[in-house]
């Protein structure tokens, strides 16, 4: 093995903050890897760390204090100031890469460089799948990433690593454009998602291809909790826009729809 290649297979010592359901996710392809897993949470998750073979500690600072290479965040969007603010980061012994995995990355950029000590590497992540879409697999999946403050570029690449290694599309990219772009993308499609969902559609004998792909669609965004739609919301600056075009459009369409009608009628 080439030495290049040793550095970006290293097992690494991660500790996650926020061990609910998408923590548990990345952690099952981490352990899986051998990389020495931690975690800390507001809930109690012993057990489950116990079976996957995670340690698992009630006390924040007693998880800062296990030499950690890479903490990991993975609170929502929402809980991210109060969970890392509550963290006796004092209790830190050396250089930690932090890479959070939250699904807008300017607010948690902003606040990871404004709250961490100078000497803390950051790494801005988002996986772009989650417990159902990468449910068999990460292959062809994108993983999105900003170095915004790396000095440590082994522990670094060795976590990049991870999800290269799983066969994920990587993509480098500045964390104004991936919110730029992911409030044309995600948030939209959280937004017709929701629509379909206040609506309560309901599947029929006659379904349309169409119709089964939207259903679907809503079936899958109320899989995911209002905090995450929310903070999709609030902490993307470009959401709000996405938003008012949504209404001009369908405004738009009605508009076009009334005078079609009245044509007819008309002639």
């Amino acid at each position: 093995m080439s030495a290049s290649s040793s550095l970006s297979s290293q097992c690494l010592k991660i500790g996650i903050v926020g061990f609910g359901s998408f923590g548990q996710f990345l952690a099952k392809t981490m352990v899986k890897q051998g990389h020495a897993m931690r975690a800390t949470s507001r809930t109690d998750h012993s057990k489950i760390c116990n079976h996957l073979g995670i340690s698992f500690f009630i006390d924040a600072r007693a998880f800062l204090e296990a030499d950690n290479d890479v903490i990991l965040i993975c609170t929502s969007i929402l809980s991210l100031s109060g969970v890392l603010q509550a963290l006796p980061l004092e209790c830190l012994k050396r250089r930690t890469l932090f890479v959070d995995v939250l699904s807008v990355k300017e607010y948690p950029r902003n606040f990871l460089l404004q709250f961490l000590p100078e000497e803390m590497d950051v790494l801005c992540t988002h996986p772009m799948f989650g417990p159902d879409s990468g449910r068999d697999g990460w292959k062809d999946l994108a993983f999105v990433y900003e170095r915004v403050r790396v000095r440590d570029e082994i522990i670094c690449s060795s976590f990049l690593h991870i999800f290269q290694s799983e066969g994920c599309r990587m993509v480098e990219m500045s964390c104004e454009e991936h919110d730029k772009v992911a409030a044309n993308s995600q948030f939209l499609t959280h937004i017709i998602g929701r629509v379909f969902s206040e609506m309560d559609i309901k599947s029929t004998p006659i379904n349309t291809k169409s119709f089964e792909t939207l259903f679907q669609l809503s079936e899958t965004v109320a899989n995911n909790s209002f905090d995450l739609f929310s903070g999709l919301f609030i902490h993307n600056r470009f959401a709000k826009q996405e938003l008012e075009n949504l209404e001009h459009a369908l405004e738009k369409v009605k508009q076009k729809l009334l005078e079609k009608m009245n044509e007819e009628q008309n002639l």
